[in-house]
């Protein structure tokens, strides 16, 4: 779900989990695919099925990269704000 409604709970969208993803990947760079997805299961309400939907809207805007010979997530946005 993209689009805010009035009965959507804003930390359990897939905004608010590419938020969290985002934030990890800023700080860290490069994370593996298990330990992201493990990561946002645990910070975020329903994250196992907001893991993939969120990925792939961060891939879509060109945030991120993901490198199938290390089974990684890069991060390859801009470094304005690090």
């Amino acid at each position: 779900m993209l689009r805010p409604s009035k009965h959507a709970h804003p930390d359990r969208t897939v905004v608010f989990a590419a938020m969290v993803m985002l934030s990890r990947l800023k700080f860290r760079r490069q994370e593996a695919y298990s330990d992201l997805k493990g990561y946002v299961r645990k910070k975020v309400v329903g994250g196992e099925t907001l893991f993939l939907p969120s990925l792939n809207f961060l891939f879509l805007l060109g945030l991120v990269d993901y490198h199938p010979k290390t089974d990684a997530i890069e991060y390859v946005g801009p470094n304005e704000g690090l």
